[in-house]
């Protein structure tokens, strides 16, 4: 920076706040400056300039399955929004007990970010309690914390609108593929799409029958096994609610294998949905990743930031996958 200064004949002070894009410095010193930084190949040492501001200019983003669609779609959203601003974003993935348990344990994030993103985790108060004592501000996608903003859906009703769809067209004896028993506390999504399962049907003066609710481990593999044990009942269901288009993804590759014909819907809108026809509930993944990113920049550069909260819509998508109930034969085999 002093070779600089010396070659532009300015103070290090205006190379420095020339580079930085700061005002007060006019135009013929601005392109003085840069002129002889081009000259001598020189650019700003992103690890000196967080020491001296103090700032790391970095993003924490905490999720528990990294390479499950859902969560790869929010950064990538988040992301494209940090990447225009300089911000660099540092992942921790959580899903296991024993990892989370480390995390709250040693707090890696500690002085190493500005500001924190959280996917579609349930956190304890002890938890909540040590991502505050960060002192930096917090964005969740997909579920209150309380003190942070938010991006979310309301899983509730978009789960509601899935099940009613297949309560209008008939069908009565209606399955549910869920990861609930797989999720515990940690991830509540699965907790409110059962919720509204069994809110819609009991509204609608249905009693729930527990064998037609399956929980299996996330995935193809289970949409598909969940599937199988539900064609095995004596009674099998006419329709299937999926708790995501991955689950009802495997539902499908049952229902081709054996030749069976019910009606499925999932949830999300996964860019393979329209390949299979599958109906589903649409909600925007890869913008409430960018969402959520904007808040955090606003989050950081604001003198006091009040915690938002951003209600994104859902949609629901009518394809080839469901049928009314007597139309056994027109379904996908």
């Amino acid at each position: 920076m002093e070779d600089v200064a010396r070659l532009a004949g300015v103070s290090t002070a205006t190379v420095s706040r020339t580079l930085r894009g700061l005002p007060n410095v006019s135009e013929e010193t601005r392109d003085r400056v840069l002129q002889a930084a081009a000259s001598l190949s020189y650019v700003v040492s992103p690890i000196a300039s967080r020491l001296a501001s103090g700032r790391t200019h970095t993003v924490g983003v905490i999720v528990p399955y990294a390479s499950r669609w859902f969560f790869g779609q929010i950064v990538a959203g988040a992301e494209s929004v940090l990447r225009e601003h300089s911000l660099d974003l540092l992942l921790y993935n959580i899903g296991d007990i024993p990892s989370r348990q480390r995390f709250f344990g040693a707090l890696p994030l500690r002085r190493r970010v500005d500001a924190v993103l959280t996917v579609a985790m349930q956190f304890t108060d002890a938890e909540i309690s040590d991502l505050r004592s960060l002192g930096v501000p917090i964005v969740a996608v997909g579920h209150n914390v309380p003190g942070a903003g938010c991006v979310r859906i309301d899983d509730v009703a978009a789960a509601s609108a899935a099940v009613q769809h297949l309560l209008a067209l008939g069908h009565r004896r209606i399955g549910m593929i869920s990861t609930f028993n797989d999720q515990s506390m940690f991830l509540p999504v699965a907790h409110a799409r059962r919720r509204a399962y069994v809110d819609t049907l009991t509204g609608a003066g249905i009693p729930i029958a527990e064998e037609l609710v399956i929980s299996v481990p996330h995935g193809m593999d289970g949409g598909e096994q969940a599937m199988r044990r539900l064609l095995t009942l004596a009674d099998p269901p006419t329709a299937v609610f999926a708790e995501s288009d991955e689950l009802a993804f495997g539902a499908l590759s049952a229902l081709r294998r054996t030749g069976r014909h019910v009606s499925v819907i999932g949830f999300d809108d996964h860019e393979l949905s329209a390949l299979l026809d599958l109906t589903t509930v649409r909600q925007r993944v890869f913008e409430q990743g960018v969402l959520a990113a904007g808040m955090l920049r606003r989050a950081m550069t604001a003198g006091a930031w009040t915690p938002e909260e951003l209600l994104m819509p859902t949609t629901l998508v009518l394809r080839a996958s469901t049928w009314p109930v007597a139309v056994r034969t027109a379904g996908p085999g």
